[in-house]
């Protein structure tokens, strides 16, 4: 995978936020994890449109949830009908079932990205509140880090579990989301602090969005919410 076009400018970008925290606490015990964590926030920031488009879709599909089982009750022995039914109902609502999936994809190429940029970037022997994290260059040494990547990636994604009727998909989603936890917290025992730092500030930010962000939707009076009267 060709990311140099993403890479090269996330470094600059890097160096600039850096060098922003470092002329203000000249550390680089503090500084190099703080601009890790700033930089994170800003990137969030930048992605946020997306993340708010794609939770209010989710919170939407809960929304509708009690229409859902309506159809697919109504249309129980026509199965390719009611999936009609049930995909008429989310373009109604406005609802894009795959909508979960796309700030994971966007946020792919940028993980690969900051390996490749924390790879390039100096900061050899350069540690993150030293007791924890001596050198970010190298894997977290009391595990705290995997650990935190493990259960941080595991509740952003089940809070981005748009809803479903259907128990077995349910089941079959929460298995990915578990799978996808556990194969992050693996990978970041070899992976260097200061990615795993990155993903897991990415992680903890998500998990406010989602939460701060369903909240406000699902305070929305259900009358919003077209009803399929088919």
């Amino acid at each position: 995978m060709n990311i140099k076009f993403l890479s090269d400018p996330l470094t600059k970008f890097f160096y600039m936020v850096n060098g922003g925290i470092h002329t203000i606490i000249p550390n680089n015990d503090l500084s190099y994890g703080l601009a890790i964590i700033v930089f994170t926030i800003i990137v969030r920031i930048i992605l946020l449109p997306l993340s708010v488009k794609q939770l209010r879709s989710t919170a939407k599909m809960g929304a509708i949830q009690p229409e859902m089982k309506k159809v697919q009750a109504k249309y129980k022995s026509d199965p390719q009908k009611a999936q009609q039914e049930v995909m008429k109902l989310y373009k109604e609502n406005g609802v894009n079932p795959m909508g979960g999936c796309l700030p994971m994809i966007v946020q792919m190429p940028i993980l690969f990205s900051l390996y490749y940029v924390f790879q390039n970037i100096n900061m050899q022997g350069a540690g993150f509140i030293h007791i924890w994290i001596p050198d970010l260059t190298k894997a977290d040494p009391l595990y705290i880090l995997p650990i935190l990547s493990t259960v941080t990636t595991y509740f952003s994604s089940k809070l981005m579990q748009p809803p479903s009727t259907d128990g077995s998909q349910s089941k079959q989603t929460s298995t990915m989301n578990t799978a996808m936890a556990v194969f992050m917290g693996f990978m970041s025992l070899k992976f260097k602090s200061a990615l795993v730092l990155y993903w897991v500030t990415n992680n903890l930010i998500q998990i406010v969005q989602t939460i701060v962000i369903n909240k406000i939707e699902f305070s929305k009076k259900s009358d919003e919410v077209v009803v399929n009267k088919k």
